[in-house]
């Protein structure tokens, strides 16, 4: 186990030995709200777009199951007869620029979260360090697009936001309510009672937690579906095929435990590996035998020159009424733009 994984771990089990990292988390605590300040004040720039703007992120580091939710905003916008588009950061990626994803991008270029969004999401996806750039750079190139959603941009207070939504995983909740790095915290707890709506993925041990009540909760759980070959996406099978065989199971995510969890309750068993999120793969870190992965460990895996690598695609599923907070929240604030 790394440190980054022993440390996140720890921010979940209560030990001690955290706090002696204190006053790194009042630093951290106390650029954090000068940054804030700096914007809300004009000493920093925020650019605002001619579309409305849903960011999607969360108060915590580490996964938390922001990409199968955003993929579900997608389909929802679609469906409403909206024309989404996304920009992301592209953490891992190797460009500066703002940049267009196309669905078979190299993840060390673009990043594993935009280039499984680019795959999956029926819209443009776009990245860049800075996302109204990247925002403005969609719009000229794509018109048509007339709501923009920015992956993980909870934080990056330089775009101007019109609907904010934070995803929190229920398994792990809030942890020990200290800021980076003594607990998991990139913002107060209080930041949450700013927010529209604020989504549990799989609430279970938060639906007593004090710190949500009297804000707008919503429930979601991501469903498996059926496991693709990874080099070969449009070949997929059932749990049946895994069974009696010899089987590894890898996680480069913020929560490893929550796929094994997933596989073990579809009755798959299998040596877990978990590895630090954003894991850069390599051949050598594959074992020999059947591996089963994450979609986002996927788009990573697929140049690699080898079969039975197998991946689960998972859906979110969000409880009824945040649809239509969201949907209200937009037409209240620019009116409906689909045509």
């Amino acid at each position: 186990m790394s440190f980054k994984q022993a440390l996140a771990d720890s921010w979940y089990r209560g030990r001690a030995w955290l706090y002696l990292l204190a006053p790194f988390a009042w630093g951290f605590a106390l650029l954090s709200a000068l940054r804030r300040w700096a914007y809300r004040s004009g000493l920093l720039e925020i650019t605002r777009l001619p579309v409305p703007v849903i960011v999607v992120g969360n108060i915590t580091a580490g996964g938390t199951g922001k990409t199968p939710f955003v993929l579900w905003l997608v389909e929802m916008l679609r469906q409403a007869g909206w024309h989404p588009g996304i920009v992301s950061r592209g953490y891992g990626g190797r460009l500066s620029g703002a940049a267009v994803v196309p669905p078979d991008a190299d993840a060390q270029i673009y990043g594993d979260e935009p280039v499984l969004l680019a795959r999956r999401a029926a819209c443009p996806v776009w990245v860049g360090q800075r996302r109204g750039k990247a925002g403005r750079a969609m719009l000229a190139a794509r018109p048509e697009v007339n709501v923009l959603i920015c992956d993980d941009g909870l934080q990056h207070y330089a775009l101007a936001r019109d609907v904010e939504i934070v995803i929190v995983d229920g398994a792990r909740g809030l942890g020990n309510g200290w800021r980076l790095p003594v607990g998991p915290l990139r913002e107060t707890c209080d930041r949450l009672a700013e927010v529209d709506a604020v989504v549990v993925n799989g609430a279970t041990s938060m639906a007593t937690d004090k710190r949500l009540a009297a804000l707008s909760v919503h429930g979601m759980r991501l469903a498996p579906g059926a496991f693709f070959d990874v080099r070969r996406p449009e070949h997929t099978v059932g749990v049946e095929y895994f069974a009696g065989r010899p089987l590894h199971a890898l996680a480069g995510i913020g929560h490893p435990a929550r796929f094994f969890a997933t596989l073990e309750q579809l009755g798959i068993h299998a040596r877990q590996r978990p590895f630090p999120d954003h894991h850069t793969f390599q051949p050598g870190d594959l074992p020999e035998g059947i591996v089963l992965m994450t979609e986002k460990d996927a788009v990573k895996c697929a140049r690699f020159d080898r079969d039975d690598m197998w991946a689960l695609r998972v859906d979110a599923r969000v409880s009824d009424g945040l649809q239509t907070i969201i949907l209200d929240k937009l037409k209240k604030l620019h009116g409906q733009q689909t045509a």
